[in-house]
């Protein structure tokens, strides 16, 4: 009785499709793991950067805008060691609405252009962005950091808005229940 044998080709053909096989698993293994890596990265800057607003709505709460830093950084304990962060505040800026009152003269027009005046003079001095972004240096990259930030703004309830060349305008005092913290204990609100 004869036995017969794998003879070289299929040996050979085994081989191929075995090495491609297993390339095809290490491949999708590395991407997988690469996806995995980035997700929790994203992760824990979104948790950072939401401790790190938190920690300025706490320090700032209450205060006049004026206390808040234009700039400040800063890096996170042992555990965050590749991530660090920023905070730069500036004033805001209202966008010039002045172009849709028309051209038409009349005393409605030079009420509305008074009243859109005041109240961007107002916001200039009473509401400040601030912005913390958070960085991520891979220990792979040498250059290259990823960053995620967030912006709020603060306002100061306690700066008075005054109208005067209004008839019968002169100084209005704070909204009535508006406290330093405003309505809310905190910042008017944030955007990501």
């Amino acid at each position: 009785m004869s036995q017969r044998g794998f003879t070289l080709i299929e040996t050979m053909i085994a081989t191929v499709i075995m090495a491609g096989a297993l390339i095809v698993i290490g491949s999708a293994w590395s991407g997988n793991y690469m996806r995995i890596e980035k997700a929790r990265v994203n992760a824990n800057m979104a948790a950072l950067l939401e401790r790190k607003m938190t920690e300025f709505e706490i320090e700032y709460r209450g205060k006049p805008i004026s206390e808040i830093k234009d700039e400040d950084s800063g890096e996170f304990s042992e555990e965050f060691s590749l991530f660090r962060w920023e905070m730069r505040s500036k004033e805001f800026e209202m966008p010039d609405v002045s172009g849709f009152l028309g051209a038409k003269e009349g005393t409605n027009q030079e009420v509305m252009a008074l009243i859109v005046k005041t109240v961007t003079d107002y916001v200039k001095t009473a509401v400040k962005e601030v912005t913390v972004t958070v960085y991520y240096k891979s220990p792979r990259s040498k250059t290259k950091e990823l960053s995620q930030s967030v912006a709020t703004y603060f306002v100061d309830y306690t700066k008075p808005l005054s109208i005067s060349g209004l008839p019968g305008g002169a100084a209005a005092a704070p909204a009535a229940g508006a406290t330093s913290d405003g309505p809310s204990g905190g910042p008017s609100g944030a955007t990501p």
